[in-house]
């Protein structure tokens, strides 16, 4: 007896009995031989016979159960080449199903990685920011969904590669997630400027650990400058270009001309003051112009909660423990408890004033000083300049100040 063709075992229109289900074990058959031709080296098959069994296997798959296609895809994804149409399904079928050629797959390229990404889910993406050896623009395309587990699976990749884009757009995400800040200390792609961005929101021990990695020295930029002060100087100080950047690695971190204009003698007479007074907003003003730094760096300084900054500044101008003090008294904070211990934060803060060196503390508080000044929004701008108060509401608390301490400075 011959075996019925296809069109045949199909059920006639009309029929009075039921056709027996099929045991498909012709369909499990055919998947797993023609996974195996797709399989099959390239000395027994040509990329066009790959190319066209894949599509083959591509029609069959569609109508699959999601068991049949787990295994073709477990079989093909050890192979070094597989057909573009098969691998597109696949990555975007279930996580389960797509995680076996995510994690073992490597004839995938970045092109089929970032069509995944872009295509399937966030459990797909979480599953790509685990693969091995992820390249620059695979990792910056997971990183613009901004999904926290996503980026922290890809932060946890050490065979990962971050671009210095993608760095900079995981330090903006890490202020609104701050187990991202420990994560992001860990890479080697991280740079002094992103560090010293990240400071502002990071908690105590990221801010330390910052601060022992990149508080760098200035030295050999001092060193291989040294002459260029005297042309800049004989020139008048014309080239404001020049004058900026040799402000940046001078020495002298006190701004002396200040001191003319001033009514204090010096900076510590001006911290002296504020610890009797109160630090109010002329005297937290002029500290900030004695210490050679913008009203708008101090006030952010001033203003933050941990407190480290202010022991940055300190040493960067050469103030005493005295005078750090001083100023902490000067802002009201608690230098003891309750029980008469020393206050945490009070104790975090002197740490940070002993272990920084003052041309590393100089390093930190002259980014700060040109990325803050440099970071004034035209609508921040447009605030200072009208004394806007309705707008209050939209601003910080240290922006805030800023706009007080340069409403009626702004403009000279």
């Amino acid at each position: 007896m011959t075996e019925a063709a296809p069109d045949q075992a199909l059920d006639a229109e009309g029929a009075s009995s039921p056709t027996p289900q099929p045991t498909m074990r012709a369909r499990h058959a055919l998947l797993k031989r023609l996974a195996d031709v797709v399989s099959l080296p390239a000395s027994r098959v040509n990329a066009f016979e790959r190319s066209v069994t894949g599509d083959l296997l591509v029609e069959m798959l569609r109508l699959a159960a999601p068991a049949e296609r787990k295994r073709v895809a477990a079989r093909l994804a050890p192979l070094a080449e597989l057909p573009n149409s098969l691998a597109r399904m696949l990555l975007r079928d279930e996580p389960e199903i797509a995680g076996l050629l995510i994690e073992q797959c490597a004839s995938l390229n970045d092109a089929d990685l970032i069509a995944c990404a872009r295509d399937a889910t966030v459990e797909h993406r979480f599953l790509l920011a685990s693969r091995r050896g992820l390249s620059e623009v695979v990792t910056e395309t997971l990183i613009a969904f901004g999904e926290d587990a996503v980026i922290e699976a890809l932060l946890r990749n050490v065979t990962a590669r971050l671009s210095q884009n993608g760095i900079e757009q995981v330090v903006a995400l890490s202020r609104r997630n701050a187990n991202l800040c420990s994560l992001l200390l860990r890479r080697s792609e991280l740079r002094p400027s992103g560090a010293y961005v990240m400071f502002w929101w990071c908690g105590g021990e990221d801010r330390k650990t910052i601060l022992q990695r990149f508080a760098v020295s200035r030295e050999v930029m001092q060193e291989m400058v040294e002459d260029v002060f005297a042309m800049a100087a004989a020139e008048g100080w014309a080239d404001p270009v020049a004058r900026k950047a040799l402000q940046f690695i001078e020495r002298r971190q006190r701004n002396r001309a200040a001191i003319a204009k001033s009514p204090y003698t010096s900076l510590e007479h001006a911290i002296s003051d504020a610890a009797e007074g109160g630090l109010k907003r002329e005297v937290a003003s002029e500290i900030a112009y004695l210490a050679g730094i913008k009203p708008l760096t101090g006030a952010k300084i001033m203003g933050d909660i941990g407190g480290e900054p202010l022991a940055i500044l300190c040493k960067a101008t050469g103030l005493s423990r005295l005078d750090l003090q001083n100023l902490w008294r000067s802002m009201r904070r608690p230098e003891s408890t309750a029980d008469g211990r020393q206050h945490p934060d009070w104790e975090r803060v002197c740490i940070t004033y002993e272990m920084l060196a003052v041309d590393r503390a100089q390093t930190v508080l002259r980014y700060w000083n040109w990325s803050l000044s440099s970071a004034l929004t035209p609508a921040l701008l447009q605030a200072i300049r009208d004394g806007d108060g309705d707008l209050e509401g939209e601003y910080s608390a240290p922006e805030r100040a800023a706009m007080m301490a340069l409403a009626e400075n702004f403009g000279r």
